[in-house]
This record gives C-alpha cells, structure tokens and sequence, in this order.
C-alpha cells in the first residue's frame, strides 16, 4: 500500500483582481506530501512506492516535504530529481541544511514550465533549519506562483506563527498604493497544525487567501 500523508496539510489561494490576458487552464491538480525520506509506516525505504503513488494521483504539480538529497540513509540519491524523472516533471529543492553526506528539505515538481524557483529562508524549527520554496509556473501564458512550507511541529506554536508570518510577508506584493496577493498564489505544504489555530487563522486571515484544499485529518498516518 501507498505511504499515506504523515502530518496535516493546507492549500491556500490568493487573488488580486485578474489582469488582462489569456485565459488560465481550466483546471490543475496540485498534491501535497510528506514522504518521510520515503520511509514507509511498515519501517521499509521504497521510494518507488511514492512514485508509484504520486502517478496515480494524475496531479501536475506535487509538493513534497521531509526530502533527502544524497543523503546516506536514502541510498544517497536526490530524491527529488528521481520523483521529477519518474512523473516526467522538473525538481526544485529547497536545503533545510547538510545531513550525512547530502541536504535534507522540501521540493516542489512541477509539469508547467517553471519560470523561476526562489527559497525562502523561514525563521528556525525547534530542532533544525527551516525554508520555503515559491515557483513561478506558466500556463500558457499565465503566471501561478506556489509555495511549500514545511513547519514546526511543537504544540507550543510560537515559531510555527513566526515561520508562517515570514513566509506571508515573503508572499506579499505590492499592489496599487497598499500590500497585497498577488494576482495568482497557492501555498501548501505541511503544516503541523489543527483547523482553528493562531497560524491557520493568520494564514487564512491575511489579504485575498482563502482555504482551498481539503479539511480531512490526516494524523497519525495510521489513523487519521
């Protein structure tokens, strides 16, 4: 069986009024996972199995959190350009830090073409580094920028606001005479965190975002 999500996950969209120009595609399906460095909840490394999953999903975009690069736990590959070449997608990685031989972070795949990958360094976990990645996709013609966040994981929330804060004021534009979306942004990632809290209620409270994505719960893996 497929390795399930690990921790709770967040789609968020923000709009600012539509510039003119060509209509965006009339749909795109983004996926978000914690693949756990492709370590199973039957103890087995099977980064195939993910791959396996992530096809079935048919999605055009796939954030990915908990991603080695090289890393010797992981059979020392880059996890990220091996998912991006089975699903036919480019890789962008976005380092949390070193770890034995390689980097451990997140990573955004993506079918549309990417017109630019920026990481976002995040104010740091409770036991390591943290970072965002935004992308710039074209659709045909249209810009979509989407961001993976990978947050703390305490149930003391002080650095997970403080991270998701950053991120917010990394997001925000300038538009007109004030701040604010831009004209197409979608952040998801892993949120390690539960519906009502001080950071969804800032993430959903701020400008034009709005939750797009699914409310379902999704932890522990087992039993969600």
């Amino acid at each position: 069986e497929a390795m399930r999500i690990l921790l709770p996950l967040l789609f968020l969209a923000g709009c600012a009024a539509p510039a003119a120009g060509p209509a965006p595609p009339a749909s795109l399906r983004l996926v978000s996972y914690n693949i756990k460095h492709g370590l199973g909840m039957d103890g087995e490394l099977d980064l195939e199995r993910v791959g396996d999953y992530l096809e079935s999903t048919g999605a055009d975009v796939v954030l990915l959190q908990e991603v080695d690069e090289r890393a010797s736990r992981s059979g020392g590959v880059d996890q990220a350009a091996v998912l991006g070449a089975r699903l036919g997608m480019t890789a962008h990685f976005a380092p949390f830090m070193d770890f034995q031989g390689g980097r451990y972070g997140l990573a955004i795949l993506a079918a549309p073409r990417v017109l630019d990958a920026e990481v976002i360094a995040l104010p740091a976990g409770t036991r390591e580094p943290r970072s965002a990645m935004v992308v710039t996709l074209d659709l045909d013609g249209t810009t979509l920028r989407v961001a993976n966040a990978h947050l703390d994981w305490l149930a003391d929330d002080e650095r997970r606001v403080a991270q998701a804060r950053a991120l917010l004021e990394a997001l925000i534009v300038e538009a007109g005479d004030g701040l604010g979306a831009p004209s197409a942004t979608i952040l998801g990632g892993d949120l390690n965190d539960v519906p009502k809290s001080p950071t969804l209620a800032l993430l959903q409270g701020w400008t034009a975002f709005r939750r797009v994505g699914p409310a379902a719960p999704t932890f522990p893996a087992d039993s969600p």
